[in-house]
């Protein structure tokens, strides 16, 4: 096993982990019969060649190293996807609220959007991991945004690396209206969510109520 493969291990256990207990938090609302504030989860870790290039734009050595793991706080990332941009805030709540690891900084992208109209709410939080070698506490970005914004980002993440980040005129002001377009369509189904959810849970008793139920070999015979 390499150097590298050694220093990113303790961040695919924490992705692993955390991907387990973010969605255990939404399976929970399910079963005490509660709207989830959380739509889906994902998680990775960041590929060897996005740690070269961050680490030219920070100017750190790269290699495997407590510095690396100090500066680049996104090595380990997950984004959790909400329906309603309130959905934020509940979740970021949850998360504070934990005792099974630690908030040590966060950036709110969305009352404070960036100058490309990127929204999302950040949390660089402290995950231990237990080891052969003991306990080791890694740092990972959790990412929290609705569908619209994860949408609106994808795309643009695409687009920056077509252009290396130097974006035309044009794309760039229309990258602008789209997140705009975005985060309105976003206050637009916050405005009716009651409406929503109650369609949402009629639209799932009825499949329920309708889903025929599979006889058993027993019940065949």
């Amino acid at each position: 096993m390499g150097q590298w493969d050694v220093f990113l291990s303790p961040y695919k256990q924490a992705v692993d982990e955390l991907k387990i207990k973010l969605k255990g938090m939404r399976s929970q609302f399910g079963i005490q019969g509660n709207t989830s504030p959380i739509e889906f989860v994902t998680g990775r870790v960041k590929p060897l060649a996005s740690i070269y290039d961050k680490s030219l734009e920070k100017g750190i050595p790269f290699e495997p190293s407590e510095r690396l793991a100090e500066e680049m706080q996104d090595i380990a990332g997950l984004r959790i996807m909400c329906q309603f941009v309130d959905d934020i805030t509940t979740v970021t709540n949850l998360i504070r609220q934990r005792d099974d690891l630690r908030v040590v900084e966060e950036i709110d992208y969305i009352a404070h959007k960036k100058p490309s109209g990127y929204r999302s709410y950040h949390l660089i939080v402290a995950y231990p991991v237990e080891t052969i070698n003991g306990k080791r506490e890694v740092l990972a970005e959790i990412q929290i945004r609705t569908l619209a914004m994860n949408f609106w980002a994808s795309i643009e993440h695409s687009l920056n690396y077509k252009y290396k980040g130097v974006f035309p005129e044009e794309i760039k002001n229309r990258l602008q209206s789209a997140a705009e377009a975005a985060f309105r369509l976003d206050e637009e189904m916050s405005s009716i969510r009651s409406e929503i959810q109650e369609a949402q849970a009629y639209f799932s008793e009825v499949k329920e109520a309708t889903n025929p139920t599979i006889p058993t070999k027993k019940e065949k015979e």
